[in-house]
């Protein structure tokens, strides 16, 4: 097998399990993958700031922005400002969020962020460089990279 071959199939591979996983939420409970990535990082407890969910989701924060949004219209989250500083925003799960989000499968995405965090911080980076090079061999360094699956 060529090296071209097993890097697709090892692409191939990553993509269908968040295919499979984003199938999964649409169809248990209703909600993207994006969606329900975000939804099982925010914290009943502790109100997020906007940053801190993007830092906990590992996406930028107007990618995040905009998946809040949906799951503010529908009801799941909540923004308020925060209890400290009025010009801050907190966001938190809303109880029928809280509902929704103990029923639902835990996100693909969790489990492949799982797979690179037991990689060694060499591989690690060594995966990171490998991957930029290609983006950028495919002329797609300059896109955003939004959040997985957020229709």
């Amino acid at each position: 097998m060529s090296t071209s071959q097993r890097v697709l199939d090892s692409i191939r591979r990553i993509v269908r399990l968040l295919r499979e996983g984003a199938n999964a939420s649409e169809k248990e409970v209703g909600l993207s993958a994006a969606q329900l990535f975000v939804l099982q990082k925010l914290d009943p407890e502790r109100p997020l700031s906007l940053n801190e969910l993007a830092a906990r989701t590992l996406t930028h924060q107007s990618s995040v922005s905009v998946v809040v949004s949906k799951l503010v219209e529908r009801g799941l989250v909540q923004r308020r400002p925060a209890a400290h500083d009025a010009r801050r925003v907190a966001i938190s799960p809303t109880k029928a969020g809280l509902r929704l989000r103990d029923r639902a499968p835990a996100p693909a995405q969790d489990r492949l962020i799982a797979a690179l965090s037991s990689l060694a911080a060499a591989e690690q980076r060594r995966l990171a460089d490998s991957l930029e090079l290609l983006v950028r061999a495919l002329g797609l360094d300059e896109r955003d990279a939004p959040m997985l699956f957020t229709d």
